[in-house]
């Protein structure tokens, strides 16, 4: 991917086309974004087990950290975070900040498929197939926005291909009115924008497609003070 590509258009800092805003927890910080998690949300785990997890979309990693702390507080084990971000800027200053050993940061396009051989090699470090958690907070728009109603899909069933559990943060529709209205006014586009035949019901699709033949969900946040629901769920066995 092309270095102009991940810059912010025109004048505005928010106007990405990826979701790779360069102040991101300047909104919402990492701290507030872990209010709507609940215990009850995480898988169960073996005692000698270690608990894999897999952040998409970890931007400078802020949350990824915050997210580390949270899961100390549900499991004894050992915690293991593989961190990814599709801006290698971002994912240096996650670098540059981070002091937890038990997570690795990595710049990756999950969409790329030439580019997994990072998450193979994670897992196959630890002997394991499946990561137990992924966490993908505020991502789905972009992803969606990016490679259409088909893209979506496709990225939904690498969440199921690869993990016991997701727990997930799907933006609204009017989320993506916003951003289209937002890089618009900077000059730029989303080519994709108009063609998107899952629109108001994207959040209900998104649920539909994790449901289907493998996962169940397990619990449903209230709302945050920026109207997102964090939901999880888990194989259905």
């Amino acid at each position: 991917m092309k270095e102009e590509e991940l810059s912010f258009m025109g004048t505005d800092p928010g106007a990405v086309k990826y979701g790779n805003f360069i102040n991101y927890y300047s909104f919402h910080s990492a701290k507030q974004r872990i209010e709507n998690l609940h215990p009850n949300m995480f898988p169960s785990l073996s005692p000698n087990e270690p608990l894999l997890c897999l952040d998409i979309g970890c931007n400078t990693g802020e949350l990824t950290q915050e997210l580390y702390l949270y899961l100390k507080t549900i499991y004894t084990n050992k915690i293991h975070i593989l961190a990814i971000d599709i801006d290698h800027n971002l994912i240096q200053r996650a670098h540059e900040t981070n002091i937890n050993t038990n997570i690795s940061f990595a710049a990756l396009n999950v969409m790329n498929e030439t580019k997994y051989e990072i998450i193979k090699k994670f897992l196959t470090h630890h002997k394991r197939k499946l990561f137990d958690i992924i966490f993908c907070f505020s991502v789905t728009m972009w992803i969606h926005l990016n490679n259409g109603d088909e893209g979506l899909k496709k990225f939904l069933g690498i969440l199921k291909e690869c993990s016991r559990s997701v727990i997930i943060e799907p933006q609204p529709w009017s989320c993506y009115r916003n951003a289209q209205r937002r890089i618009k006014k900077s000059g730029g586009n989303f080519p994709l924008y108009e063609k998107l035949k899952i629109r108001s019901n994207v959040e209900l699709t998104i649920e539909q497609i994790l449901t289907e033949k493998s996962y169940k969900k397990i619990y449903e946040s209230t709302n945050s003070s920026w109207n997102r629901k964090i939901k999880s769920f888990q194989i259905d066995s």
